[in-house]
């Protein structure tokens, strides 16, 4: 049975507008994203992937209502509670943020040095009018704090007595003490060591399947995808250009893009050569996108129409969709 999306854009586009060069004409913007299409299964663990600079980070806080929107629609339906994320009321923007939450990326610069962590931690139920007394608070600080395995004499202590993992445990633990049902996980491993994004990746897995949580886990990173996520889109300036269950992806991937970022994940074989496919060049300015094909300027099968007209997300199976004009053409035969 297919679980319903409890968080979909349709069309979405977000831009951010730069310095005028010239009186009149058009003024010129960057395009984050552009014409995004996508829906989050409720309960699901979804991987957003990409090179630096390709929208991931953006497409994110826009669905949190936290960066302008162009174009396109988000909706959130979560049983009896149904938004239009864009034409939110200010009761709505409220009650929204409460079920909305972001881990950050760098644990050592998203906490306050002058505050304690349990203060850290109960900032967003004071902030929203959780809880009705410091007792109650405090009961709960201690509950989420628990959950994420932070020792209670540490409450007490300031950030800077503690390491990037334990950091990175209280950013989540703030993120979780409003009981939220969304958190976008933004490269919330990436400045952490291996073995401890191993242990903060089954921390959020853990926690995902006790409270129940929707997860959209943003990562440039292939092999922490594989490690979490049950679902992966694939992001290229701005555009998803492939999107499928993370087994089939990994399995049987279409966009040459996505098969360049696999290839790339590095083998624990020394003796492994590999099939590297290395990508000439750049990712493009998304102030000024090349036409056609965003991908067409380092894709080694690039072909006419890749210079003059950008492909649709043509679905090959089930929600396994890929936008490339030559998927077919560059299927392996012995798959």
């Amino acid at each position: 049975m297919t679980k319903k999306a409890l968080i979909s854009s349709r069309d979405l586009s977000v831009h951010f507008p730069l310095p005028a060069t010239r009186l009149f004409g058009p003024k010129p913007f960057v395009s984050a994203v552009e014409g995004i299409s996508l829906d989050i299964q409720q309960g699901s663990f979804f991987g957003l992937v990409g090179e630096s600079g390709s929208g991931k980070t953006t497409y994110g806080r826009a669905l949190l209502r936290a960066v302008p929107i162009a174009q396109g629609k988000i909706t959130y339906a979560d049983g009896d509670v149904s938004y239009d994320l864009t034409s939110l009321s200010a009761e709505e923007m409220t009650d929204y943020r409460k079920r909305a939450q972001l881990i950050f990326q760098d644990p050592y610069a998203a906490l306050s040095p002058r505050m304690t962590v349990r203060d850290i931690i109960a900032e967003p139920l004071e902030v929203m009018g959780l809880t009705k007394s410091r007792e109650e608070t405090d009961e709960r600080v201690r509950e989420i704090a628990a959950k994420c395995r932070i020792n209670l004499e540490h409450l007490r202590r300031f950030p800077h007595a503690f390491s990037g993992g334990q950091r990175q445990r209280i950013s989540i633990a703030r993120a979780l003490v409003s009981n939220p049902r969304f958190i976008v996980a933004d490269e919330s491993v990436a400045a952490l060591d291996v073995s401890i994004q191993a242990d903060v990746l089954n921390l959020l897995k853990s926690i995902q399947q006790d409270m129940g949580l929707t997860f959209l886990f943003i990562s440039h990173d292939l092999s922490v995808i594989a490690h979490t996520c049950d679902h992966v889109a694939v992001m290229y300036l701005g555009r998803i250009v492939e999107t499928a269950p993370t087994r089939e992806l990994f399995a049987e991937p279409r966009h040459p893009y996505t098969k360049a970022l696999l290839s790339a994940i590095p083998s624990l074989d020394p003796d492994y050569a590999g099939d590297v496919q290395k990508l000439e060049g750049e990712i493009p300015s998304p102030s000024n996108p090349p036409p056609g094909c965003k991908f067409h300027t380092r894709c080694p099968h690039v072909i006419d129409i890749c210079r003059t007209e950008e492909p649709r997300l043509s679905k090959l199976g089930f929600e396994h969709d890929v936008a490339c004009h030559r998927w077919e053409e560059l299927v392996d035969p012995s798959e």
